[in-house]
């Protein structure tokens, strides 16, 4: 026999709330990034800025045609291209390499924190412009100096935040793993870095952000290619639309790889927003 009263209240009723932030944003997204390429339309054509500052999207899309063509430059942007992706995934990569195990160091022990953390803590805050003087001066103009100055840019962001991903790690997962017996270096490699993965991965999409900005300043060492050298030439030649086209490549290439990172990060820790 049914209990009382589950005739006159029906159903359970599920909840109607959601997490903030959840659901799908790509319709939004799509609407957002047609909106901003028509303003970009509706201002060049109807001259509410001088042509001189923002060239239309149609000349721009030229521009980028003849560069991909290699009649706008003395190299095709292919080869600019290749140039600067060595450039910044090379650096990239070394700074994961080295940034990472650092940072995880520095959670974990105070004698790693003490050293490294002063010398991270007082280059971070300067711009790459301030010592790539002296980074030209030690390592001369080839290419060292330009990976140099990329990596650096790199390697302060992404071995903060994985030294934050360590100290973020709850203490009773720690004191659980060691009250089952597991030594030092297995909960370090089996609960810490896993529970830090989130933030590690987050600080490495940052630091690829870094890493891009960088670029141009690093290519102003005596590059002959380069998507940053293109940009800083066109600038010299008040050439807006090559330096629009630039922009808008090194965007979408930057853009891509964070798509490419939020792929990795749902693979990687897919627990992560749910617990």
């Amino acid at each position: 026999m049914a209990a009382p009263g589950n005739e006159r209240n029906g159903p359970p009723k599920t909840s109607s709330y959601s997490t903030p932030g959840e659901g799908n944003s790509t319709t939004i997204s799509v609407v957002t990034m047609v909106s901003l390429m028509l303003l970009w339309w509706l201002a060049s054509h109807f001259r509410w800025v001088p042509e001189l500052f923002l060239p239309t999207p149609e000349t721009v899309f030229t521009r980028l045609y003849e560069s991909m063509m290699g009649q706008l430059t003395d190299a095709p942007l292919a080869t600019h291209f290749r140039w600067s992706m060595f450039r910044v995934f090379s650096a990239f990569l070394l700074a994961c390499v080295t940034a990472i195990p650092v940072g995880i160091a520095m959670g974990v022990s105070r004698i790693a924190r003490g050293i490294f953390d002063p010398p991270i803590e007082f280059y971070r805050p300067l711009p790459p412009l301030a010592y790539l003087p002296l980074i030209v001066i030690w390592f001369g103009i080839d290419e060292l100096s330009k990976v140099l100055l990329i990596y650096l840019a790199c390697f302060a962001p992404l071995a903060m935040s994985s030294r934050a991903g360590v100290r973020s790690v709850s203490q009773e997962q720690i004191h659980a793993a060691y009250s089952m017996g597991a030594s030092k270096w297995q909960v370090i490699w089996h609960v810490i870095i896993p529970a830090a993965m989130p933030e590690i991965l987050t600080a490495m999409r940052i630091s690829i952000g870094f890493g891009w900005t960088t670029l141009v300043a690093a290519e102003m060492v005596a590059a002959t290619y380069g998507l940053g050298q293109m940009v800083l030439n066109a600038s010299n030649f008040l050439r807006t639309d090559i330096v629009i086209m630039g922009i808008v490549v090194i965007g979408a290439v930057a853009y891509l790889f964070d798509l490419l990172m939020r792929y990795v990060e749902r693979l990687v820790v897919p627990w992560k927003g749910k617990v």
